[in-house]
């Protein structure tokens, strides 16, 4: 059985705590909705930041909703390094001992010791999905996308299950790029 699945690239972005959009955007505020990413629920908010490091900023970065337990910033490798931060490779919601950047809002500016992280290249699967390619949750695979003259092999994809997910595998910027994705492409766990 051939086991495809949707891949999708995820732009940089960030996730905020209620504590922190409070002191971005003011007291109480709301986000609000730009457009409605493919897992349920998530979605791409109007609202900005810019993203400081040591060498320079990035602007106008989208935050994703809905608000979070915990506020993480997720850039590309080629982003982490234009600012000047050593950013791991990591899972979303693994930001302990991650790099530190100050997030600049409307209202105010937060510091972050620790949060800025490369997104773990990864399969969102539902249990159904996930039996029917016959992998489980944390299970680490391969994907080959085919593209025009940029085909290639990604290893070191994490599968993620849960029931609340779109089945799709998301990739960050420097990877989409690498592989030439254009429009809606598909890759083959192997």
């Amino acid at each position: 059985m051939e086991r495809k699945i949707l891949v999708e690239v995820s732009a940089r972005h960030v996730h905020v705590s209620r504590e922190h959009l409070d002191i971005l955007f003011g007291k109480n505020y709301e986000l609000t909705v730009k457009k409605e990413l493919s897992q349920p629920g998530q979605y791409a908010a109007n609202e900005r930041v810019d993203i400081v490091g040591p060498k320079r900023e990035l602007k106008n970065v989208s935050i994703l909703g809905p608000v979070r337990k915990a506020t993480q910033v997720e850039i590309s490798m080629t982003d982490a390094r234009s600012i000047g931060v050593m950013a791991p490779i990591r899972e979303s919601g693994d930001t302990n001992q991650s790099a530190p950047c100050r997030i600049v809002g409307p209202k105010g500016e937060v510091e972050l010791t620790e949060g800025v992280i490369v997104a773990k290249r990864h399969i969102h699967l539902t249990p159904e999905d996930a039996k029917k390619f016959n992998v489980k949750d944390k299970e680490i695979v391969s994907v080959k996308i085919e593209t025009d003259q940029r085909s290639t092999i990604l290893g070191d994809v994490v599968i993620r299950v849960r029931e609340d997910f779109a089945s799709a595998m998301h990739i960050d910027t420097d990877e989409g790029n690498a592989v030439g994705i254009s429009g809606e492409t598909y890759g083959t766990i192997i």
